[in-house]
């Protein structure tokens, strides 16, 4: 692997979190296909603005203290699949990907997939001894959006 290959692997992230939710996928789809709405359950995610039909920008922030900025462009919205999915510009670049499918026990199984590479200046410097943090802090992140979305769908008992 040469120096460009490694040096652009250090500013990679790639996630992939499974969220079980008591609820219907229609529901549970619906609400993940609107992201103006995600600021209302989502405590991280502190501002969407539409700024086209397929186009919004995002401003998020979790523990740590940075405040990530992107614009999102939807690149495939499935319902039959349940596939939904954006390439983001700005302070991370790449894709993300929600697949919403159900398990047969009457529950909805949500995938957040994440292929991005950092473009934040501070993260970028901070790319090798910050790595841990970062991994923790989009971690954090994950579990506090599926207690905002189970909270935001009226679900009272979950695990």
């Amino acid at each position: 692997m040469g120096l460009l290959s490694r040096q652009a692997e250090l500013h990679r992230y790639r996630f992939s979190t499974r969220w079980e939710l008591p609820a219907a996928y229609q529901r549970v789809f619906e609400v993940l296909a609107d992201p103006l709405v995600y600021p209302r359950w989502w405590p991280q995610i502190l501002e969407v603005q539409q700024l086209t039909d397929d186009s919004g920008r995002m401003r998020f922030r979790s523990l740590l203290p940075y405040e990530l900025q992107v614009t999102a462009f939807a690149a495939r919205h499935d319902p039959d699949a349940g596939v939904l999915e954006a390439r983001l510009t700005g302070d991370l670049a790449g894709v993300t990907r929600w697949t919403v499918s159900r398990d047969g026990g009457g529950r909805t199984v949500a995938v957040f997939d994440e292929d991005v590479e950092v473009h934040k200046p501070l993260m970028r410097l901070l790319a090798l001894p910050g790595r841990p943090a970062f991994r923790a802090n989009h971690a954090w992140m994950m579990r506090a959006g599926r207690a905002g979305l189970a909270r935001h769908l009226g679900l009272r008992h979950w695990s």
